[in-house]
């Protein structure tokens, strides 16, 4: 038989001797003493840790081209839902394209107020004699 020495010196594979659990429970500690000391300095509770309210908020930019852009495009527009869109649509179609903003007025549902809604998601139209006709 052997000694109660020798059977406590020998420890399964993958175990710690309790001098390196303690130097493990030591480097533990100290990491997460350093984790909390981060946090503070970054806010703590405070919650400044992410700050977006930096940055200026811009609108988001949505242009549409009259003369190219098809009914569930123009739909998306501010007030114009998708019969007005469809009509916008035919009306090039028949028409031709649009050489102005001002042309929209032609469709039926688009006065000065919706026109001056628009024009701000509205890309700029080429001179007119460089467009094709119908």
């Amino acid at each position: 038989m052997s000694s109660p020495q020798l059977q406590d010196s020998r420890l399964p594979w993958g175990l710690l001797k309790s001098a390196d659990q303690v130097a493990m429970g030591i480097l533990a500690m100290a990491a997460l003493v350093l984790l909390a000391a981060w946090w503070y300095v970054q806010g703590g509770w405070h919650g400044r840790l992410v700050e977006f309210d930096q940055q200026p908020a811009r609108p988001p930019e949505f242009l549409v081209d009259i003369n190219t852009a098809d009914w569930p495009e123009l739909a998306q527009l501010p007030g114009i839902g998708e019969m007005l869109a469809r009509r916008i649509v035919e009306s090039r179609r028949t028409h031709g394209p649009y050489l102005s903003h001002q042309d929209l007025r032609r469709v039926r549902g688009i006065g000065p107020a919706t026109l001056e809604r628009l024009r701000p998601h509205l890309r700029p139209l080429p001179d007119a004699g460089r467009l094709a006709g119908p």
